[in-house]
C-alpha cells in the first residue's frame, strides 16, 4: 500500500537503439524500489515513471537509467529534443556516407575484381575502419547488454559483422581467397542507413507536437504604465493588457476588453471557419487575429494556457503505452536469446550434420543474426500512437493516451448527454402559458427572479428572457433547489416554486388542467416548467434548446459504423424523445438524476457493451470517469474535460465520430505492422538459414540480410506515417 506521496514524472532517454533496449530499461525502472509503474517508449525516447517520494527521487531513477548504459534527463524539453534528434539525423549521415565511400570499393573488390594485387590487403583497409569507427555505438551497446545480462539488436550486428571481419583476418593470415571483409563493411553501411532513415521517419512522426509550438508567437506587444512595450512572450503576466494587431498571433489565453475582429482558431480546436470576437469574448494563445485590432487582457499564461496543456497532452500520449504493445514487448524480451541460439544451430546442422564448409555455415549463421532483428516489431506500437494522437491534436480531437486510442475501436455503444452536446446547450424561452390572472411579464419577472440563483442550465434562459423582458427582478429568501425537481423560494411572504411535474406532487399542487398543453410542448422538444404560488400553478414556461447542426450526421455515420447511440437527460420522457427523434437516435434515458448517470453506464456494460460517454458538465463527470472511454467537449467545465479520455476541442459531435475513425485507422496500422514485423521474421530466418538452399541452391548473403532488417522498421515506421493522409 502506497503511502499518498506518488508522483509521476517524466524522463527523456537518449541511446535507446531497439525494443530490447526500451525493455532492459524499463525492467530496471520497474525493479526498483519505490517505482509503481514504470513506462517506457523507444520511438518517443521517454519514459513515464510513477513513484513513491518516500523512498525514491528523480536523480535516483536517472542514476538506474543510466546504470544500464543510457543516459536520462528529468522533463521533455522539446526545443532540445529536437535538436538532439537533429544532430543525432547529422552525425547517422555522416557515418552512413563515410561507410559508403569504403564499403562500395571493397564490395567492388571483393565480388568482381579477384585478380586484383594485393587484394585482401586492400580489402582489409578499406573494411577496418568502418568495423570500428562506424560500427563503435554497436561494440559499446552489446558491451552494455552482455553487462546487464541481455541481449539487444546492437549484440546482433556486432556478434555478426565480427565473426565475419575476424574469419576473414583468418584468411589474411593463411592466404586463402575466402574472405567476407566487404559482407562485414557493407552490413555496417546498410543497417547505419536503414538507423538514418528509421531517425528521420521517428521525427517526422513527432511532427505534431513541433507544429503546435511553433503556433505560439515569441514575443508580445503590452501595454505597462501608459507605454506599449514589445517584450518575450514569456514575460508576460496574469492582468497585462495586451494589443493584438491584424494578421498577428495571439500570444496567450485572455479576455477580449476592447476591439472586433475575427479569429482563425483552426490551429488549435480544428474548426476552419473564423469566430467573431468582441467585448468579453474569449481569445486562445497560439491563434491568428484576422482583420481588426484588439486589447486583450491575459488570463493564462505560460504553462496554464490552453496551447500548453494541449501540448502536454499530446506528449503524455505520445510517451504511453498501448495495451497491445504488451505483446510486442513479451516477443522482444525472448527474441534476441532465441536469434542467437537458431544462429547457433544453423551453424552446427550446416557444418556438423551436412559436411559444409566452414565458411559456407558461417554465412549462413551470420545471416541469421542479422536479418532478425526486433526493432520492427518495438517500433510496430509506439509510433502509429505518436502518429494518430498527433493527427487527432491538428484536428481538434485530444486523446489523452495511448490506451484511450487504442480502446476507442472497441467501442459499440455511445451514451449522450443532452444539454450542451447533442444540443447547443443556449436554451431559450419558447412559449409562456398563463393558468391564472399573472400576465406573462408577470410569469416572468416571478420566475426569473428565483432562477437567478440557481445553476441549472435552463435558469439562464430564463434569467435572460427576464433581461429582455425588462422585468422586475424581486428578493428571493429561503431560496432552495432540489435536484431533478426544480427551484423554491420566498418572494415576500409567498412561497413560490418552479419545476416540473415531480414538483408539483411533492407540493401537492394539482396540474390536470396544464398537463395537456405541457404534453404538447414536450412533444415538440421543449422543456414545459411550471410556476407555482404556493400550491398554485399559475403558468407554464416553455424553454428550448435547438439541437447542433452536426448531431444527426454524426448519429447516422455512427450508426452506419454498428455503434449503437443514447441519449441521456434529466428532461422527461417525451421531451427526450423529441430530441433524440430529431437526432436520429433510437434510444434514451429520460429523467435521469445527475448523480446515478453513472449507473447508466454500468446498465450497458453490464450487457457486454464497451460504452464511451460524451459529455460536457460537472455532473457528467462521474459517468464519464465510469465509460470505458469518457469523451469531454472543450466548451465544458474543467472537471468534465479532466475525467475523459478524449476531449473535443471543437465541442462538435461528428467529432466523435473522427475520434472512433482515428482510433481504429490507428489500430489497423498497429496490426499491420505487427503483420508484417513478425511475417518479415518468420520467413526471412528460415531463408537465411539456407533451408532454401538444397532447392534453389539460393544462400541470402549477409549484406542482403542486413539491407532486409533495416528496411523492416523503415517499413514499419512509413507505414505509420500514412495514418497522416487518413480522411476523419
Amino acid at each position: 500500500m502506497w503511502g499518498g506521496c506518488l508522483k509521476k514524472i517524466d524522463l527523456s532517454v537518449d541511446g535507446m537503439h531497439c525494443a530490447s533496449c526500451q525493455l532492459l530499461i524499463q525492467r530496471a525502472l520497474e525493479n526498483t524500489p519505490g517505482v509503481v509503474t514504470a513506462n517506457v517508449n523507444f520511438a518517443a525516447g521517454r519514459a513515464q515513471v510513477e513513484f513513491d517520494e518516500n523512498t525514491n527521487s528523480p536523480e535516483h531513477l536517472i542514476q538506474v537509467v543510466e546504470s544500464v548504459g543510457y543516459k536520462a534527463r528529468v522533463g521533455v524539453d522539446l526545443e532540445r529534443e529536437k535538436k538532439l534528434r537533429a544532430s543525432e539525423i547529422n552525425s547517422l549521415k555522416l557515418l552512413v556516407v563515410f561507410s559508403a565511400l569504403l564499403s562500395a570499393p571493397a564490395l567492388v573488390i571483393g565480388m568482381f575484381l579477384m585478380e586484383l594485387p594485393y587484394r585482401l590487403l586492400l580489402l582489409f583497409l578499406l573494411s577496418t575502419p568502418v568495423q570500428f569507427i562506424s560500427g563503435r555505438s554497436f561494440y559499446t551497446g552489446a558491451w552494455s547488454s552482455l553487462k546487464n545480462k541481455t541481449a539487444s539488436m546492437d549484440t546482433l550486428i556486432a556478434v555478426g559483422t565480427s565473426a565475419a571481419y575476424f574469419y576473414s583476418i583468418a584468411a589474411l593470415f593463411l592466404l586463402v581467397e575466402e574472405q567476407y571483409f566487404e559482407v562485414s563493411a557493407s552490413l555496417i553501411t546498410l543497417v547505419l542507413l536503414g538507423k538514418y532513415l528509421e531517425a528521420v521517419a521517428k521525427g517526422r512522426a513527432s511532427d505534431a507536437i513541433r507544429k503546435l509550438l511553433d503556433l505560439s508567437p515569441k514575443t508580445a506587444r503590452i501595454e505597462r504604465n501608459g507605454e506599449e512595450l514589445v517584450v518575450p512572450a514569456s514575460q508576460v503576466v496574469v492582468g497585462d493588457i495586451v494589443l493584438i494587431k491584424p494578421g498577428e498571433k495571439i500570444p496567450v489565453d485572455g479576455l477580449v476588453v476592447s476591439g472586433d475582429s475575427s479569429v482563425d482558431e483552426s490551429m488549435v480546436t480544428g474548426e476552419s471557419i473564423p469566430v467573431e470576437k468582441t467585448k468579453k469574448s474569449k481569445v486562445i494563445g497560439g491563434t491568428l487575429n484576422k482583420h481588426g485590432s484588439l486589447r486583450v487582457q491575459a488570463l493564462k499564461v505560460g504553462s496554464e494556457s490552453v496551447l500548453a496543456q494541449i501540448v502536454k497532452l499530446v506528449e503524455e500520449a505520445q510517451g504511453s503505452r498501448a495495451p497491445i504493445q504488451r505483446f510486442a514487448d513479451a516477443v522482444s524480451a525472448k527474441f534476441v536469446p532465441a536469434v542467437v541460439l537458431l544462429s547457433l544451430l544453423t551453424f552446427s546442422a550446416w557444418f556438423f550434420a551436412f559436411n559444409a564448409s566452414f565458411s559456407f555455415a558461417l554465412i549462413a549463421a551470420v545471416s541469421v543474426l542479422v536479418i532478425a532483428c526486433p526493432c520492427a516489431l518495438g517500433l510496430a506500437t509506439p509510433t502509429a500512437v505518436m502518429v494518430g494522437t498527433g493527427v487527432g491534436a491538428q484536428k481538434g480531437v485530444l486523446i489523452k493516451n495511448a490506451e484511450a486510442l487504442e480502446m476507442t475501436h472497441k467501442i459499440n455503444a455511445i451514451i449522450f448527454d443532452k444539454t450542451g452536446t447533442i444540443t447547443q446547450g443556449k436554451p431559450r424561452v419558447t412559449n409562456i402559458v398563463q393558468a391564472s390572472s399573472l400576465g406573462h411579464s408577470e410569469i416572468i419577472s416571478l420566475a426569473a427572479s428565483l432562477e437567478k440563483h440557481s445553476e441549472h442550465p435552463l435558469a439562464d434562459a430564463i434569467v435572460e428572457a427576464g433581461k429582455q423582458r425588462d422585468v422586475k427582478f424581486h428578493a428571493v429568501t429561503q431560496f432552495k433547489a432540489i435536484p431533478g425537481q426544480g427551484v423554491t423560494g420566498k418572494i415576500g411572504s409567498k412561497v413560490v416554486s418552479l419545476g416540473n411535474l415531480k414538483l408539483a406532487q411533492q407540493l401537492g399542487a394539482k396540474t390536470a388542467i396544464l398537463e395537456e398543453k405541457m404534453t404538447q410542448l414536450e412533444n415538440e422538444g421543449k422543456t414545459a416548467i411550471v410556476l407555482f404560488v404556493g400550491k398554485k400553478p399559475v403558468g407554464v414556461i416553455a424553454v428550448a434548446d435547438e439541437i447542433k447542426p452536426s448531431s444527426p450526421a454524426a448519429v447516422r455515420e455512427l450508426q452506419r459504423m454498428g455503434v449503437e447511440c443514447w441519449l441521456i437527460t434529466g428532461d422527461n420522457a417525451c421531451t427526450a424523445k423529441a430530441i433524440a427523434d430529431k437526432a436520429g437516435i433510437l434510444h434514451c434515458f429520460a429523467e435521469v438524476s445527475p448523480k446515478v448517470k453513472s449507473d447508466y453506464v454500468k446498465k450497458l456494460q453490464s450487457h457486454g457493451k464497451i460504452v464511451a460517454m460524451v459529455g460536457d458538465g460537472i455532473n457528467d463527470a462521474p459517468a464519464l470517469a465510469q465509460a470505458d472511454i469518457g469523451i469531454a467537449m472543450g466548451s465544458g467545465t474543467d472537471v468534465a474535460i479532466e475525467s475523459g479520455s478524449i476531449v473535443l476541442m471543437r465541442s462538435d459531435v461528428f467529432d466523435v465520430v473522427r475520434a472512433i475513425k482515428l482510433g481504429r485507422a490507428a489500430i489497423s496500422k498497429i496490426k499491420q505492422n505487427m503483420f508484417w514485423a513478425l511475417i518479415y521474421n518468420v520467413v526471412g530466418i528460415p531463408i537465411a538459414a539456407g533451408v532454401l538452399y538444397p532447392f534453389t541452391g539460393m544462400l541470402l548473403s549477409p549484406a542482403i540480410a542486413g539491407a532486409a532488417m533495416a528496411l523492416s522498421s523503415v517499413s514499419v515506421v512509413s507505414n505509420s506515417l500514412l495514418l497522416k493522409r487518413i480522411k476523419l
